[in-house]
């Protein structure tokens, strides 16, 4: 995970962040602190030839500076560990991509991608858990090595393991600056007249057809020959199986510093130390050798020091054909006990007769050999998901797969979307729109049809209709659940024939959940989630990747193209508005407003969005969950949401929606209703602002009672939208009035002007200049 603090990156790994932190300040002080773990022997015998005064002072005077040197180390180490946890995570708005982030040291040795919102780094490195000698790290490599081996002149990395090409059979490992030299022995459990000699540069025969008692083994899977030996190892390639036994490598730690796995062949060490080169000499079990010197560790190994590593022979211990129990120690290897050959086993009161196999499930099975039962298990090699994948082991086989989880979809609130590849927006139409649907096979589709409910620029899901293969099935307000345009209650299941709609049977099924809301589940894998109000997910599986359409998007991993209108132009991010619109389905009469202005978003007092969205920057209130998601996207839904809300709890939907998310990546969450007073079915019902008043979590609400003069006695937010809709109303009343009577006057003037002049004329004109007008009528015609 990478953090900034000040101007500074930070990043660490999952695992070993504080190791690696500890790595980058040992790089930083005097090279004499890489002697920390282990014991110098040159200095010792240089110590001893000297006088018994430096004898004395010399390692006192070590231990001194060490100790100084150490606690610089934790001063400044702990100083980098304050630094990083002060710091903020990193967000960012492309999920599952690769992040270059400048800034961070040895850039180059970690990978960052966008998970859950944050930016997330992992350092791709080699094991070295078990191993006990590191090689003394540069400033210019990313990872801690294990220490290598030379052989013949030439260099091995620890756990490269080869073979002599001139004796295929014998082979090499090295493990810790440690080559083990064996000769593997060969097994074979196929007839005769399946078996294949060895080619030139291999050992062993194989068998053809990549089967173990019955079992299939999978192209290039390991598996162990029997149980009871598991260093015998069988492996499928090309359609072979090839099976042998190879003995244990030689480990550099003592045999206190070793442990053994109950499913493991070969023990492994359980502490690392970082060592002091000393050219030409061997260091083996904390003891130095010079070169060509021959030493054993035990009876059974034979190690000479050849230029810095330790070369030890150790023999293979035979293949046994006799239980563990009957088995007897013989020198270096075990050997069987003399017993009478039976031609049948019994195993769990079943009597299998000699070579007759069976299966113990999908990762085991077992043979009857000679009255002694020998039983074969897959070995699973450790696998690592990407973030879109999840680890499990599909039906009828033994290892776990990484599986690429489906597809979800998210719409909340006033409406905020989250596509199938994780890209949010927001856009308020009132209308009814595709939301999702299989543009390739046409198996499904579905709509989702919004509410203004009354507003200027907001709406709300009002319902969501799915049509599968002739069936509609529409999810309306309150969980009412109609069906081909009958109502029905919950539970509701229907297992019709596949024979009468093209192949496909409805099998789709209707449940209440125990948290509230309802799920809808078909044959296909598709689901849907409501909450009767405003909550809404769908979730394809991973077949459709590609294949959808519609305001989820396309479902093709990358979020930049989401934004894809039906016409297939890509959309800009503040073109929204065109994107959703060409999604639209239905006529005018499906849009709950005459005309739409969702470009302009609504805006209020800063105060009043951060006092309701409060809650979600509490870490605690929601388990720690903004450790794994980031809540930015719905801090920003739930201030767009308050800003024009029409029962007073809108906030929480984006508190349920984060909730929700938080629960499907495995967070446990507390009970985040009561804390924050969103109780559920609270869309039943308008609330008051004196239900958040006082609730230390939204924090001080002083500005609201003083706006109100009393404690929140506000009364509904639906009463004062009323009020201030009468308002309004009263408002475009008295402008009409105005009007009209301005009308009147402009109609009046003349009349008026006309009497003033008459009058006017009268009084100051004589009469022997006013002539009497004629009378309105029709003139003659011209001749």
């Amino acid at each position: 995970m990478c953090c900034k603090s000040n101007t500074m990156w930070i990043c660490c790994t999952s695992s070993s962040g504080q190791q690696e932190q500890n790595e980058q300040q040992q790089q930083q002080q005097p090279p004499v602190t890489t002697a920390h773990n282990t014991q110098c022997h040159g200095q010792k015998q240089r110590h001893r030839k000297n006088g018994s005064q430096r004898h004395i002072f010399g390692p006192i005077f070590t231990i001194v500076v060490f100790v100084i040197i150490a606690l610089i180390q934790m001063e400044s180490v702990a100083a980098g560990l304050n630094e990083g946890l002060s710091g903020d995570m990193e967000s960012c708005v492309n999920e599952g991509e690769e992040v270059q982030i400048e800034g961070i040291q040895n850039s180059k040795c970690f990978k960052c991608t966008c998970q859950n919102g944050f930016v997330k780094c992992d350092k791709s490195c080699p094991s070295i858990d078990d191993c006990y000698l590191l090689d003394s790290k540069s400033s210019d490599t990313c990872c801690r090595k294990c220490k290598g081996c030379m052989y013949r002149g030439v260099p091995y990395a620890s756990g490269a393991e080869w073979s002599d090409p001139e004796e295929p059979c014998k082979t090499y490992k090295c493990i810790a600056s440690v080559v083990t030299e064996t000769t593997q022995k060969c097994y074979s459990q196929c007839d005769d007249n399946q078996l294949t000699a060895p080619r030139p540069g291999e050992c062993c025969p194989t068998c053809q057809g990549c089967k173990i008692n019955g079992q299939t083994v999978a192209e290039g899977q390991e598996v162990v020959a029997s149980i009871d030996d598991r260093c015998l190892v069988c492996q499928c390639s090309g359609n072979e199986l090839s099976c042998a036994k190879k003995t244990c490598p030689i480990l550099q730690c003592p045999k206190t510093k070793q442990k053994q796995l109950p499913n493991e062949c070969c023990p492994r060490c359980t502490e690392q130390r970082e060592f002091v080169p000393v050219k030409g000499k061997c260091i083996f079990n904390n003891k130095v050798y010079y070169d060509k010197m021959q030493f054993t560790p035990d009876r059974c190994t034979n190690c000479t020091c050849s230029n810095g590593t330790s070369i030890c022979q150790r023999a293979t211990c035979p293949i046994l054909d006799c239980a563990p129990e009957y088995q007897e120690e013989a020198g270096c290897c075990p050997r069987c006990v003399v017993l009478e050959v039976r031609s049948e086993c019994s195993h769990q009161g079943i009597t299998y007769m000699n070579n007759e196999t069976w299966n113990m499930g999908a990762c085991r099975s077992c043979r009857c050999i000679g009255g002694n039962i020998r039983c074969s298990e897959m070995r699973c090699q450790p696998v690592k998901c990407r973030p879109n994948e999840e680890l499990k082991v599909p039906p009828g086989e033994c290892c776990p797969k990484c599986l690429e989880t489906a597809g979800t979809c998210t719409v909340f609130g006033d409406p905020h979307f989250k596509t199938f590849d994780g890209k949010f927006f927001s856009f308020q139409g009132s209308c009814k729109y595709l939301l999702a649907s299989d543009c390739y096979g046409h198996n499904f589709s579905i709509r989702l049809t919004n509410d203004g409910r009354g507003t200027r620029r907001s709406s709300w899901p009002k319902t969501v209709t799915l049509k599968l293969h002739g069936l509609r099935i529409n999810l309306g307000q309150k969980l009412r659940v109609k069906i081909n345009g009958t109502r029905v209650m919950l539970p509701y299941k229907n297992h019709s024939s596949s024979s009468s709609h093209n192949g496909h049977g409805h099998n789709v099924s209707i449940e209440r959940l125990a948290e509230g809301g309802i799920m809808l589940t078909t044959e296909l894998g598709l689901t849907i989630e409501w909450d009767g109000n405003t909550f809404l997910q769908v979730s394809v599986p991973a077949q459709y990747k590609r294949h959808m359409c519609g305001l989820c998007g396309n479902y093709n991993g990358s979020g930049r193209d989401d934004l894809t209108g039906r016409d297939g132009r890509l959309h800009s991010d503040d073109k929204v508005g065109h994107f959703a619109n060409s999604w639209k389905v239905g006529g005018p009469k499906s849009c709950s407003r005459q005309r739409e202005n969702v470009v302009a978003q609504p805006i209020c007092n800063k105060r009043i969005y951060n006092f309701y969205c409060r809650p979600l920057r509490v870490s605690e209130v929601f388990g720690n969950c903004d450790s794994r998601l980031n809540p930015n996207n719905y801090i920003a839904s739930c201030r767009m949401d308050v800003c024009e809300c029409p029962t007073g709890s809108c906030h929480c939907d984006s508190f349920a929606a984060y909730a929700h998310e938080c629960r499907r990546l495995g967070v446990q969450l507390p009970d985040w209703r009561a804390a924050t007073n969103c109780t559920m079915g609270s869309w039943r019902r308008n609330v008051t602002e004196s239900t958040f008043i006082g609730n230390s979590l939204y924090g001080d609400a002083s500005f609201l009672m003083r706006a109100n003069g009393s404690t929140g006695n506000r009364g509904t937010v639906k009463e004062q939208r009323r009020k201030q809709k009468l308002k309004q109303q009263q408002h475009q009343l008295h402008l009409q009035q105005q009007h009209l009577q301005q009308q009147q006057l402009q109609l009046q003037r003349p009349l008026q002007n006309e009497l003033q002049e008459n009058e006017y004329s009268k009084k100051h004109v004589p009469n022997k200049f006013l002539r009497p007008r004629a009378p309105d009528r029709t003139p003659p015609p011209i001749h």
